[in-house]
């Protein structure tokens, strides 16, 4: 496992808070937060940015890419400390104003220990509309020059990846991992290896691979993501091509509550969800189990 935290690219600290990274963006003597990681890293994620920037300067902007609960545990306790703006897509705002959850996880797709356990991660919502600002149509990123934010919704509506052109360093998110983030060994131990969003929390498949495919025109020479270890040149390229290529053969789940019919969302957050599966096939195997112990019974009494 790499030095945490550990300088990415140019400018560019990349900190593992338990299983999820936060990015802090120097520029100049100012610096930008992206993402802020899980609760309970407040004082961890203000340190870490005084050593990186060397002072104890608040960031010009937080940016999120998204609001999933493992991006914004610390946004609360980081906003009565810092009076900063919060920039988001604007289908985002929803699951940071207190109007709106995040879809139910879907608990039966990815495999793995993170998967079964995702029905008890929070959903949301939080409500920081004091500090929230939308992203501005122009692509470009405030606060820091020379950035551009690209939508890539699939995991969430209004997920946002960060591309820097002059070298191609391109901070994904959890439009794509590094990691099998369903897999609690491959969290644990940082495997390296290529896959799409976390898949119990992906809510739009369909948008999801698009979303893979753009990132991957790209061409990035360095790709940081949300969950596993930043990855650089020419074999990651490789992958990324492979995987845009073979995205439904290696992501999309076969079965699931958002495999073929995604959930929908609008600027006010869910709209519409496909049904859950889980309660069918918790009855299918309670009749299974039933017949299954009627048929012992019966060849007890029978011998």
């Amino acid at each position: 496992m790499r030095t945490n935290p550990r300088e990415v690219a140019d400018g560019v600290l990349c900190l593992r808070t338990i299983m999820v990274n936060v990015f802090f963006i120097r520029e100049g003597s100012s610096w930008v937060l992206v993402d802020c990681g899980l609760r309970g890293h407040v004082e961890t994620i203000r340190r870490t940015a005084q050593r990186f920037v060397g002072n104890a300067s608040p960031p010009a902007a937080i940016v999120l890419t998204h609001a999933h609960f493992d991006h914004i545990g610390s946004l609360p306790g980081l906003l009565e400390a810092w009076n900063v703006p919060v920039y988001a897509h604007p289908l985002e705002r929803p699951y940071l104003t207190g109007e709106s959850s995040y879809p139910p996880p879907d608990p039966l797709v990815g495999g793995g220990a993170m998967a079964l356990m995702s029905r008890l991660y929070p959903r949301g919502p939080i409500d920081v509309r004091r500090h929230l600002r939308p992203l501005g149509e122009g692509h470009g990123v405030p606060e820091l020059r020379g950035w551009r934010w690209l939508h890539t919704p699939g995991h969430c509506p209004g997920h946002i990846s960060l591309f820097r052109d002059r070298d191609r360093t391109l901070i994904a998110g959890d439009a794509l991992t590094t990691t099998k983030q369903e897999s609690a060994l491959a969290v644990a131990t940082q495997r390296l290896e290529l896959h799409g969003p976390p898949a119990y929390f992906t809510q739009d498949w369909q948008a999801a691979e698009d979303s893979v495919g753009r990132l991957t025109a790209l061409e990035p020479e360095l790709l940081a993501t949300g969950h596993g270890e930043a990855w650089r040149g020419a074999e990651m390229r490789a992958a990324l091509r492979d995987l845009a290529s073979r995205f439904d053969e290696r992501e999309v789940p076969s079965f699931g509550r958002y495999a073929r019919s995604p959930a929908l969302a609008d600027e006010h957050g869910t709209v519409a969800l496909p049904p859950d599966p889980l309660p069918v096939i918790a009855a299918g195997v309670a009749v299974a189990a039933g017949l299954a112990y009627g048929l012992a019974r019966r060849r007890q009494a029978s011998r």
